[in-house]
């Protein structure tokens, strides 16, 4: 009788919630301003950038792996130079993939639609790199 009625709850309960990308994306805003302008010589802007490394395998990779790993010393964005460090998110897959997706098409104006396990295969594949090996992988991303 238990069971049954566990069966039948399941049933009818809400689905999970989607992540809210928005709403994680204000972590990223105390830093990189609500509109995604960043701050000149702190905290790099993500509009053109973020928009181009979406549209190619290697950029997407190093997007994920900014949010999940972090940044730390130099990366070149819009021809100016930032050396600042970002910390690595603790997000879940479908989290990480939510606030990309919303920096790319909200922010950024460009399209890409970010998965879950997109995010996974690239956070168990680059796993063991720092932060600094992954604003080395920026430059090359972006050409």
């Amino acid at each position: 009788m238990i069971r049954t009625a566990f069966i039948i709850a399941a049933l009818f309960a809400a689905p999970a919630a989607a992540a809210d990308g928005p709403a994680l994306y204000k972590r990223c805003a105390a830093c990189h301003l609500p509109t995604g302008a960043g701050v000149p010589g702190a905290y790099p802007p993500l509009k053109a950038d973020v928009r181009a490394l979406a549209g190619k395998a290697e950029g997407r990779r190093y997007l994920i792996l900014a949010v999940t790993r972090g940044l730390a010393g130099p990366i070149t964005v819009e021809g100016k130079a930032y050396r600042g460090v970002m910390p690595a998110q603790v997000l879940k897959d479908d989290e990480v993939a939510a606030v990309l997706n919303h920096v790319v098409t909200t922010v950024a104006g460009g399209k890409g639609a970010f998965t879950a396990d997109e995010v996974a295969a690239v956070r168990a594949e680059g796993g063991k790199l720092s932060a600094s090996a992954v604003a080395a992988l920026h430059d090359a991303a972006a050409r």
